[in-house]
């Protein structure tokens, strides 16, 4: 490893198998039999019943000073390659190494323990990071007022939010000088202000010679944090420049490529975009605010008893997610799945977005052991529709603001 490299990540594979669980040595015992003398291919991806790659063959290294963005869809590969980098998971093959102090952040509350205060929490993320008790005191003021969470400090956090389990979660990673930093999609749960400070910190980390490994759906901030960015879809689909990676990103969305990260366990026999009055919506662009449905149907080639289901909501012209919404099939009003009996999904929204170009995506996972998420079906040609505009909004939220007027007080007429 050169001296200039912080973390390496060399032709690295991670399978897990669907479904598997053992509540019995009776169970246990026949499956580790099997897995010692079954007969093994040479081929790398030669897999047993039931086992599917979740990362197959990726590289990379970050050097210091340097920052690495990770970008693809849902069941990519982009948690389970942070996961093997800090060692909560181990590669089936390759090698992953990170050489010195490393601050991660890749799952709300991960490593937190529920029941200790905030102030508990923050020593114990220190004795975790290998710093002494004392070095831990000098820096608690400060991880406390980056976190904003002074009057909860002293609580425990299982009682905290999802967005101040991210502010706490940061602030300690922030504040005990890592020499490599991890960071998931996590932020995303914080407040606009918490998020723009720590992007702040971010580039301050980078000028004073951290590495850092940035998973996120946001590709304008990949583009200004990174100087190189990895697509992944199981496997490296595009490495480079963030601009040239985002560009092959939004290619491959709109022509509703990926579908390696699928295995069609659940077939997509039709998505159609209606308006509220069950009218197929065409090219034809809709006001602002407009309510819209729409309504996929599946075909399971696989039974099972609880999946999740995705739907996200992208502007087109530069693959920002505006929304991304999971629900459980429990939610839909679902029971077990049975190949061949095919359904229909129904999600009911309103165009709250401003004048531009969108697509709506769907997309069916299951979480397996260790956390690790399946692709089960991939929407291959997303559902686009054209909200119209007058040129005078910009942003993303339509507010649907019906006036507005201004009216001089007495006192300001009076001085007039």
């Amino acid at each position: 490893m050169d001296n200039d490299t912080l973390v390496v990540f060399d032709h690295v594979w991670k399978k897990f198998e669907r479904g598997e669980s053992h509540t019995s040595l009776r169970d246990l015992i026949p499956s580790i039999a099997r897995r010692l003398f079954a007969k093994r291919s040479a081929a790398a991806e030669d897999l047993r019943q039931q086992e599917f790659w979740a990362v197959r063959d990726v590289s990379f290294t970050v050097d210091r000073g340097r920052a690495v963005g990770i970008i693809g869809p849902n069941g990519a590969g982009k948690s389970t390659t942070l996961k093997l980098l800090t060692r909560v998971l181990r590669p089936t093959r390759g090698h992953c190494a990170i050489r010195g102090r490393v601050g991660a952040l890749i799952e709300v509350g991960a490593g937190f323990h529920p029941d200790l205060t905030g102030r508990e929490n923050i020593y114990l993320q220190g004795a975790i990071m290998g710093m002494a008790r004392a070095e831990v005191t000098r820096k608690l003021d400060a991880i406390i007022d980056f976190s904003g969470l002074h009057a909860f400090v002293d609580t425990p956090v299982k009682r905290y939010s999802s967005g101040m389990n991210a502010r706490l979660g940061f602030s300690i990673a922030a504040n005990l000088n890592p020499d490599v930093l991890i960071i998931d999609e996590v932020l995303a749960v914080g407040d606009m202000a918490f998020q723009q400070r720590c992007f702040d910190r971010l580039e301050e980390f980078k000028r004073s010679g951290v590495a850092i490994v940035f998973v996120s759906h946001n590709l304008q901030a990949v583009a200004s944090l990174c100087e190189r960015a990895l697509l992944l879809g199981g496997t490296v689909r595009a490495d480079g420049p963030p601009s040239d990676v985002i560009r092959a990103y939004v290619s491959a969305a709109r022509s509703g490529r990926f579908t390696e990260a699928a295995d069609d366990a659940i077939e997509v026999l039709s998505a159609t975009l209606m308006t509220a009055g069950n009218r197929q919506l065409e090219d034809e662009e809709v006001a602002p605010g407009t309510p819209l449905e729409l309504r996929v149907e599946y075909e399971p080639k696989i039974a099972a008893d609880a999946v999740i289901f995705d739907f996200l909501l992208y502007r087109s012209d530069d693959n920002l997610v505006l929304y991304d919404g999971h629900y459980t099939s429990a939610q839909l009003g679902l029971g077990a799945l049975v190949p061949g009996v095919s359904f229909v999904a129904t999600f009911r929204f309103a165009a709250n977005v401003v004048g531009g170009r969108y697509r709506v995506v769907t997309r069916i996972r299951e979480t397996t052991m260790l956390f690790a998420s399946r692709l089960l079906s991939d929407a291959r040609r997303p559902n686009m529709f054209t909200v119209s505009g007058d040129g005078k909004e910009t942003g993303i939220a339509y507010l649907g603001i019906t006036s507005a007027h201004a009216q001089a007080t007495m006192a300001a007429a009076k001085n007039h």
